[in-house]
């Protein structure tokens, strides 16, 4: 059975966007980066959504080639531009960089992936697709960045049902950023 780990950058506040859909503001640095850029490498598929998408390909399809840039991030570039993607969208027709546009029915194919294969896949999100994820019990790990930074509003992370009791905490790592990481694990997670 399939993996599917939601990675998400939130507020102390619980929030994983901003008011007005701000998405700007977590601290996204090469320390917090570079400590997960080989699990990123054995990931077999990357999911996103619309807005978490456009962010990517504005910047990653070009990075390795700007010699101003560190060696890790030419890596990253890399990575991203040859690993398969899914973008999820209703509006987005057509995406390069080894990407495929998935308009409807998210969960559904999430939930056919996860069946039929062994796929380690990762969401990046943004906050709505994730919540589709999670309503529909598509999540299986969890590595959350909570970024020292209270929005006072917003757009949760979890939506106001979802159940994370339960969950194994499998790692803790504190960055110089004063961001937390936490890796949590569901408890009967074939991953």
């Amino acid at each position: 059975m399939g993996c599917v780990t939601l990675w998400m950058q939130m507020s102390l506040d619980g929030f994983a966007e901003g008011a007005d859909q701000q998405v700007h503001w977590p601290v996204v640095d090469e320390e917090l980066c570079a400590s997960h850029l080989d699990e990123l490498r054995a990931a077999d598929l990357f999911l996103y959504g619309r807005k978490t998408f456009d962010i990517m390909a504005d910047f990653w399809p070009t990075a390795d080639r700007d010699p101003a840039i560190s060696p890790f991030y030419v890596d990253f570039a890399r990575c991203w531009k040859q690993k398969p993607k899914i973008v999820f969208s209703r509006t987005l027709r057509h995406a390069d960089w080894n990407t495929r546009v998935v308009a409807d029915r998210p969960a559904a194919e999430v939930a056919a992936l996860r069946a039929e294969s062994d796929l380690r896949m990762v969401l990046f999100g943004g906050a709505e697709i994730a919540s589709i994820f999670l309503q529909q019990g598509l999540v299986d790990e969890y590595r959350l960045f909570v970024h020292p930074i209270r929005l006072g509003g917003g757009v949760p992370l979890f939506p106001a049902t979802h159940d994370t009791t339960g969950l194994r905490l499998i790692d803790v790592t504190t960055f110089d950023s004063a961001v937390v990481g936490m890796h949590y694990r569901q408890p009967l997670s074939a991953a």
